[in-house]
């Protein structure tokens, strides 16, 4: 068989035209804008093979701030008795600078007490199919447990579960309730 250049060309704009059309969703609005520099999707570097991907630590696109809640959050200090909320950027698992602190101070708590238990839950906000944000709300647990882990914590201290959007903190329906959703709650057993 032979195939002429033009045949080709049109075959390759045609697939990319196709595998673009498949990175869009209908539940996102189009001009809405995190602060994460055009960062969308959740990072899924380092799921299932237990490594630990360096953006997961934040960076120029995840640091400081920009969801309005600063390492304290809402809910006090930096270790277990302190603050116990990690806040995400939209559509993401990537666990932003302001937080590092935070998640280092329960690592070492659970290293320093072998027998502390804590659940990781990963949230979503509202949008975004049910499926998607379960998916979701688990990478951004897994992102925290492989922190806690690289820390020092051990993987049986750590039980990881996903509510996606099922557990609001926020019922509202607008961006102030949203970053209030996107979260995940590190909770002690037995405390």
């Amino acid at each position: 068989m032979k195939y002429s250049l033009s045949k080709i060309a049109l075959a390759v704009a045609m697939t990319s035209v196709l595998l673009s059309g498949c990175s869009s969703t209908d539940d996102q609005a189009g001009s809405f804008t995190d602060g994460s520099n055009g960062q969308a999707g959740a990072n899924t570097a380092g799921t299932g093979d237990g490594s630990l991907a360096g953006s997961e630590f934040g960076g120029a696109n995840g640091a400081g701030g920009a969801n309005g809640y600063g390492a304290n959050g809402a809910n006090g200090g930096g270790g277990p008795n302190g603050t116990k909320t990690i806040y995400f950027m939209y559509d993401s698992s990537q666990v932003q600078q302001e937080f590092v602190p935070v998640i280092t101070a329960h690592a070492q708590y659970l290293q320093s007490n072998p027998g502390a238990h804590i659940i990781v839950a990963g949230n979503a906000d509202e949008r975004g199919s049910r499926e998607y944000n379960i998916a979701l709300g688990e990478q951004r647990a897994k992102s925290v447990a492989r922190m806690l882990t690289s820390q020092g914590a051990a993987d049986s201290q750590i039980e990881i579960v996903s509510y996606g959007e099922e557990k609001p903190a926020a019922m509202g329906h607008d961006e102030s309730a949203w970053q209030l959703n996107r979260r995940a709650e590190l909770d002690y057993q037995g405390q």
